[in-house]
């Protein structure tokens, strides 16, 4: 079963770059307390993801914070060598949190994956974006199939913007 607004953010591990090198990341500990965006997208460097979904938080994350987050995490079922280099070429610099699930465990657990092993991609996540406060899903707004509009950047930003 897929999470829901209202559900805790379940525990998983995501994995960010740190100066250091690679650091696991609890979710409940990352998304636990304060406001929180979190989009998954279902590849790095993938054509809309790289087009549209990140090019939108990057562009829109002073907004997104005056709103109210704490801070706003990209998600995607790729390493985090991956998803560190596409942060550095799409410019995230420090506005955005690049968060590998390596293996899907988030994916998963939130009931959120998508089979894309007919396009050679394995198990990913569906594309989605979600509003999370004190470690509680708030807002789940998932896209159904080929479809990038409720995850965007300025769909979040509507949604902050209206529950305050």
């Amino acid at each position: 079963m897929a999470a829901a607004p209202g559900d805790r953010v379940p525990e998983a591990t995501l994995t960010v770059m740190t100066p250091e090198g690679p650091s696991g990341q609890s979710t409940t500990t990352l998304l636990g307390t304060g406001l929180s965006v979190v989009f998954a997208v279902p590849g790095a460097f993938t054509p809309t993801c790289s087009a549209q979904h990140l090019p939108g938080f990057v562009e829109r994350a002073a907004d997104i914070r005056a709103a109210g987050a704490d801070r706003i995490v990209c998600t995607a079922v790729n390493d985090v060598f991956v998803m560190d280099a596409w942060g550095k070429s799409a410019g995230v610099g420090d506005a955005i949190v690049m968060a590998a699930d390596g293996n899907g465990a988030f994916a998963r657990v939130l009931g959120l994956e998508m089979d894309a092993t007919n396009f050679g991609m394995g198990l990913r996540f569906q594309r989605f974006a979600m509003i999370i406060r004190d470690g509680t899903i708030e807002h789940l707004m998932v896209e159904g199939p080929g479809e990038f509009r409720v995850s965007s950047a300025d769909s979040v930003l509507e949604k902050l913007q209206q529950t305050g």
